[in-house]
């Protein structure tokens, strides 16, 4: 199990970036943690929590963590100098000790030129088939988000119509009084009941 390390929760320090990729571990029950990005800082955050025994997977092009707004969520690397720093971040992030690398949305191309480059298996989220593995957000594939879809989503389900709809049947029938029916209530034995009844109205049990 992969524990995404949230904004925020890394950036300021190596000691901070450990201290919160060790409570994942201890209290989170993780066997990883995930780290967005690999400029700055990043590097020395990776090989900081490599260095305490923790395992780290990387995460270039798109980062959804750093995204503001709805607009934002689009192909990264489409250009030249856009291009090679996601790749020159992949294979910094592979020297920093990374145990795998998340490539999200960059052109097919970019995916193949990176994992032809790294040794450390590279999983793709809209990021081609020439990548080592392959990752998608569970939400997508059984259709029960909302919004535009990203590019290289397919649904193999659409569930988010019939989820809502249950949700309306369940709450018209609770308004209408037919759920729960008496196949779905518990019973009790009637004698049972009888002294229930009389001891709240005052009368001892039997």
């Amino acid at each position: 199990m992969v524990g995404d390390l949230p904004y925020g929760s890394y950036e300021g320090s190596d000691e901070l970036a450990v201290a919160t990729a060790r409570r994942f571990v201890d209290e989170g029950g993780c066997d990883a943690v995930k780290l967005e990005g690999g400029t700055g800082p990043i590097a020395s955050r990776v090989r900081a929590i490599v260095a305490a025994g923790i395992p780290v997977v990387g995460h270039v092009g798109l980062l959804p963590q750093s995204v503001t707004t709805p607009d934002g969520y689009r192909a990264q690397g489409r250009d030249v100098e856009h291009a090679l720093a996601i790749v020159a971040e992949a294979i910094a992030l592979e020297e920093a000790g990374c145990a795998a690398l998340v490539v999200e949305a960059v052109p097919s191309a970019i995916g193949a030129m990176i994992t032809q480059r790294l040794s450390i298996p590279v999983i793709g989220i809209g990021a081609g088939d020439a990548t080592s593995g392959q990752v998608l957000v569970y939400h997508d594939l059984l259709g029960y988000g909302e919004g535009r879809l990203a590019r290289f989503v397919r649904q193999y389900a659409s569930t988010h119509d019939t989820m809502v709809a249950a949700v309306r049947q369940w709450s018209q029938d609770v308004r209408e009084g037919s759920y729960p029916s008496r196949d779905e209530s518990y019973g009790m034995a009637p004698d049972a009941l009888e002294q229930v009844r009389r001891a709240l109205a005052g009368s001892p049990p039997d």
